[in-house]
């Protein structure tokens, strides 16, 4: 072997070696820290089992309707931190994880798009949050809230709709959704500060959840999945006809990064207005009704 390829071979296990120890020093930082916030973040609501795997769902206020809040696509129910408090003021009101983000589990592993609807109609009817209800979505959201109307009317009284897709355009998925979860299992994201950004509006241990969640494999995962297959849900969201009876209301927030937050104060506040309006829009259907019989 020339002098040449001996330097060559040398060379080559040498990065491979420095590449094996970055990947075993990352990996190690990651999981020191995902330990750390796993005891830090606590969930501010609990678990319900919605089929084999549990829910985390956090319910404020009292009242009715029952308001409740379907996140953007890879979200999570800390993104709801500017408008929560303010609807509880005015009803109950409820945030929730869709299976595999946030607090929830992620059951089989598998992300069916079909089951959201039906898995938050079990873990309504298992936390006994009786409906109708007000179903507010922002983005994939928006899809979902329209896609459990369809199949659960008589349960809605109305849609609150925050950039609906199939109204307007949505902000384009990031390409390396699909690495984030790798990303993360090293240590890159959380080094790299990639996907916090997104999270900085939010208001203090809401915020900090949430950049603790974007940086987590298992989050991660869930989110790359419900970002690569919006247009399927789009398409899925598209065919279901909207029941007549369903109040409803849209809102235009704009496009944004992904995952897609209600992050700033004044933006929340156009929602918050907006979901306000409908649950008066809706109590005085209510009385009409009451009154006429």
């Amino acid at each position: 072997m020339t002098p040449l390829l001996l330097s060559l071979r040398r060379t080559t296990r040498l990065i491979a070696a420095l590449l094996a120890v970055f990947v075993l020093a990352g990996a190690t930082y990651q999981g020191v820290a995902t330990a750390l916030e796993r005891h830090r973040y606590q969930r501010p609501g609990g678990l319900v089992d919605a089929g084999g795997h549990q829910l985390h769902i956090h319910c404020t206020g009292k009242g009715a309707p029952i308001v409740i809040l379907e996140a953007a696509a890879g979200s999570m129910s800390a993104a709801w931190a500017w408008v929560q408090p303010e609807i509880a003021k005015v009803t109950r009101v409820c945030s929730y994880d869709r299976a595999g983000l946030g607090w929830s589990e992620a059951g089989d592993g598998s992300y069916i798009p079909a089951r959201v609807p039906e898995e938050l109609r079990v873990l309504l009817d298992r936390a006994n949050e009786i409906g109708p209800i007000v179903l507010v979505g922002h983005e994939a959201g928006a899809l979902f809230a329209r896609m459990y109307a369809g199949r659960f009317a008589s349960n809605t009284a109305a849609l609150v709709l925050i950039d609906d897709p199939t109204v307007e355009p949505t902000a384009s998925g990031s390409t390396l959704a699909p690495a984030w979860p790798w990303l993360a299992r090293i240590g890159v994201l959380r080094l790299s500060n990639q996907l916090l950004p997104v999270a900085a509006g939010l208001p203090g241990d809401s915020a900090s959840a949430m950049r603790a969640f974007l940086n987590r494999p298992d989050h991660l995962t869930r989110a790359a999945q419900e970002l690569s297959r919006m247009p399927e849900v789009e398409a899925a969201a598209r065919r279901v006809p909207l029941p007549p009876n369903v109040v409803l209301t849209s809102v235009s927030i704009g496009a944004h990064s992904q995952p897609a937050l209600l992050a700033t104060p004044e933006e929340s506040a156009r929602v918050t207005q907006a979901i306000t309006a409908t649950i008066t829009q809706v109590r005085a259907g209510d009385a009409r009704a009451t009154s006429d019989r």
